[in-house]
């Protein structure tokens, strides 16, 4: 006893002589002028992951990230000839992206091997900065690659205080500011400049040099007006500029006017960030909180997916903004969500693959194309070599950066935290007294979380604790003594004086909940953790790389996937029984899960792989009828499973719309319709085409379907405008909607302006079939009011008000189905869409 005590006292007092000296702070806190309630990162290494959390950091050692060179010795990757190393190689982003999380994962588990690779990209940089400032290779005319460089720099000033770091920053700083305007930002580095901005402010705060506020300033001036695009869902208003609308870029930027908020602490920098997630889910929003984007924002659906890079980008802005904005949980909760489900869902289990791509509804990993906007044979294959290089080298910063950024220090001396995990956090607190605080759980695979503290001597601070808004009735005891005022959804500061032995005990109660998704299908959450249909794998390795135990993997399903969930309706989440097992030491194996949830279900046997054989049809319209027994199935946790049913559907009787249907976009915005292929948006109360970087919407045929409609005989009208070359146009009688020109069962009405053709055509087997087409003189951007009369197989199309149809034509293949739009290669506004059953 005595011994353990004098071991928790000498590690203590380590940790106040590593970062205690003279009396001041360890920690860097914003300078005037400033935003001065912000809080500040513990410095690398203070926190240390235990448990699970601990097995990932583990795992990604022994896997994609201690094997990275191996895996990628190339000249241009991140081989010995790299031109970040002073050779003739090409690395560009690559090695930056990689040294970020190489060096935050080395050091946050104190690993020497780790930390020797680290050292040899650190100390090469370091030492061969130009003597104008410029740093990284010199054949590199670009502002990009070096900002992610600039957070190694910063992680590892963090852990080593080596004192060459700031004067290398403060001179690189000096000549930004001195050339932007001679070579301003572009493309990437444009888009990402919060990155930028935000070690400036660090350095600012370290060395106090007025001139890095100008160069922020200057960064602000010349990238994109993100927290306009946020706060008015202007991603799509950039026209052939595809980088406000990239999802990497707009999860990077998300982090872009909170950092400004601390220059101008305004309501439009400081809501940014809430309102574009805001904006983002509501237009392309996925289960566990993140937004669809293969590569460019793709719509709600479950047929799109989101990009690793995605992930790790978003989860970085969220936890750069929990250190600026912290009024209530929210944050947190988001971060959490992303954490515990989509980042894991990247991973094999082992963490040796990644998928480019995941999809909330992700049924096989085979190549084959999707239709996706930036498509990869194997962008859903797990591998290490999946889809583009990107991912390969920026996703290692994932599981590290959550480590070292859920707790961090207040500017009054006191805790806060960002999110729970096991972990052990070694920090100090009022006037500069160590303390050392254990975080034991199991959480979020547990509901009790228990923080026990140990400090040399007695210290009055305020502990500040997120209370997830997902909780109704969440507990908080200290040294068993049950706490007041503690509200789900906001921050519980508990100010005293602390001692060794207090303890914080805190009950989050998990309850079962159903959210709605797209087409009146739902996702399943208890607690943080979102729930998929359990799918057995047949997991197949089709190829194995030089470094032995890395391969590309096909897996298919073994079991079914289809289901739609039987729920009584008086009280959903009392439909599902709650499973728990073992704490196993790595929770994201699907066969060893240690909570599962069983739910009644029945087979929808409609439901099929789509018309490529690459993916399942997008989830049908519920609730859904099926004639199939009711059967027990298994839930598991998103982040366990390689295939996955996210968005799941309900057995009932159809709700579908059959006599009357209006569409006209007031405030922006509409419900019901589901996308596929390509970006639409609201602008000026109208819908509009998303395009491509070559100015036209790709022969991939976008669509929006109201997929909760179901019309035989109508009459359907609406306003269009075509642009560019290319048709525009109604879909109607439809069904079975998929990515691709020809991706659907039903009819189609378009218009060409530029060719002035009118044409009827119609959709099946993924073939396009023209039934009749019409001469009309019709202008680029000219608004036609577009109507179409189907009474059983007659067909008919007027244009314009007149009362002669410009097409009259019988074809009786398709007799009902959903209304849409539809475009192919074009650029269109259509508005006030209206269907009347006859």
């Amino acid at each position: 006893m005595k011994y353990s005590s004098l071991l928790i006292v000498c590690c203590l007092l380590s940790v106040s002589a590593a970062f205690a000296q003279n009396g001041k702070s360890p920690y860097t806190f914003n300078r005037e002028p400033l935003k001065q309630d912000v809080y500040a990162q513990l410095p690398l290494g203070s926190i240390r992951a235990k448990g699970w959390l601990l097995k990932q950091l583990q795992l990604q050692k022994e896997g994609f990230t201690g094997e990275a060179e191996e895996l990628y010795p190339e000249s241009d990757n991140l081989g010995a000839n790299s031109d970040w190393l002073g050779g003739t190689g090409n690395s560009w982003e690559k090695v930056p992206y990689y040294v970020k999380g190489l060096v935050s994962l080395a050091y946050t588990l104190d690993d020497a091997e780790l930390k020797a690779r680290s050292k040899k990209w650190i100390d090469y940089t370091l030492d061969h900065q130009q003597e104008n400032g410029l740093f990284g290779p010199p054949k590199m005319r670009d502002w990009w690659p070096r900002m992610p460089f600039m957070y190694a720099l910063q992680s590892y000033y963090e852990a080593t205080g080596d004192k060459r770091v700031i004067p290398f920053l403060s001179k690189y700083f000096r000549y930004e500011l001195d050339n932007l305007d001679k070579d301003p930002l572009k493309e990437w580095g444009k888009s990402r400049a919060g990155d930028n901005m935000e070690i400036v402010l660090w350095v600012y705060n370290k060395t106090g040099d007025a001139y890095l506020l100008d160069l922020v300033n200057k960064l602000k001036q010349q990238a994109y007006p993100w927290a306009d695009i946020f706060n008015q869902n202007q991603f799509q208003f950039y026209g052939p500029d595809y980088q406000p609308k990239h999802m990497v870029n707009v999860s990077q930027a998300l982090k872009f006017p909170a950092v400004y908020s601390q220059v101008d602490p305004s309501p439009h920098y400081a809501d940014a960030m809430q309102n574009g997630i805001k904006h983002i889910l509501n237009d392309n929003g996925q289960p566990t909180g993140i937004g669809s984007g293969t590569e460019f924002m793709s719509g709600h659906n479950t047929v799109e997916g989101v990009e690793t890079c995605t992930v790790v980008e978003w989860m970085q802005s969220l936890e750069t903004g929990a250190r600026i904005i912290h009024n209530n949980s929210s944050i947190g909760d988001q971060l959490e969500k992303l954490a515990f489900n989509t980042l894991p869902a990247q991973f094999s289990s082992d963490l040796k693959n990644h998928t480019y791509y995941t999809l909330p509804n992700q049924v096989q990993n085979l190549p084959g194309g999707h239709g996706f906007n930036q498509d990869y044979g194997n962008g859903i294959v797990p591998g290490p070599f999946s889809g583009f290089p990107c991912c390969r080298y920026n996703m290692h910063m994932g599981w590290p950066y959550f480590v070292k950024n859920s707790w961090v220090a207040t500017p009054d001396g006191g805790l806060a935290v960002n999110a729970y995990a096991p972990m052990e956090v070694n920090a100090v607190v009022a006037q500069n007294i160590p303390i050392k605080i254990a975080v034991v759980t199991s959480y979020p695979f547990d509901e009790q979380i228990d923080l026990n503290f140990s400090l040399t001597k007695v210290a009055s601070f305020g502990l500040k604790l997120r209370i997830p808004s997902w909780c109704a009735r969440p507990e908080v005891k200290l040294n068993g003594k049950l706490l007041t005022d503690v509200v789900a959804g906001q921050i519980l500061t508990v100010k005293r004086i602390w001692k060794t032995g207090d303890k914080i005990s805190l009950h989050f109660p998990m309850q079962v909940a159903v959210k709605p998704q797209v087409s009146n299908a739902v996702s399943v959450e208890r607690g943080p953790l979102v729930y998929a249909v359990k799918i057995k794998q047949s997991v197949k390795n089709v190829r194995e790389y030089a470094v032995k135990g890395f391969y590309e993997t096909e897996i298919i399903p073994a079991s079914a996937w289809n289901y739609g969930l039987v729920l009584e309706a008086s009280s959903l989440a009392k439909n599902f029984t709650v499973v728990k097992g073992p704490m196993p030491e790595n929770p994201f194996v699907q066969e060893q899960v240690p909570v599962q949830l069983r739910v009644s279900a029945r087979q929808i046997p409609a439901w099929t792989m789509d018309y490529n054989n690459t993916a399942a049809f997008d989830v049908p319209f519920g609730p859904v009828v099926s004639t199939r027994p009711t059967e027990q199935i298994t839930l598991v946790p998103y982040g366990s499973e390689s295939l996955r049913v996210s968005i799941i559907p309900i057995i009932g009787k159809p709700a579908y719309s059959t006599t009357f249907y209006r569409q006209s976009f007031d405030n922006n915005t509409a419900t019901g319709l589901t996308s596929y292929g390509n970006g639409w948006f609201y602008k000026d109360n109208a819908i509009h085409t998303g395009a491509n970087d070559n100015g036209l919407s790709g022969t991939n045929g976008p669509k929006v379907i109201a997929t909760g409609t179901k019309f035989d005989n109508f009459v359907y009208t609406a306003d269009i405008a075509v642009s560019t070359a290319g048709d525009a146009g109604l879909i109607f009688r439809a069904a079975k909607p998929a990515i691709g020109a020809d991706a659907y069962e039903g009819y189609y009405a378009g218009l060409n302006a530029q060719t002035g053709v009118i044409t009827l055509g119609k959709s099946g087997s993924n073939k396009w079939t023209v039934i009749e087409t019409a001469k009309y003189p019709m202008k680029i951007n000219e608004t036609y009011k577009v109507k179409v009369r189907a009474m059983g197989s007659h067909i008919e199309v007027f244009l314009s008000g007149a009362d002669k149809p410009l097409i009259s034509a019988t074809d009786g293949e398709y007799k009902s189905g959903n209304i849409g739009l539809r475009v192919y290669n074009a650029i269109a506004t259509m508005d006030n869409l209206e269907v009347n059953a006859l």
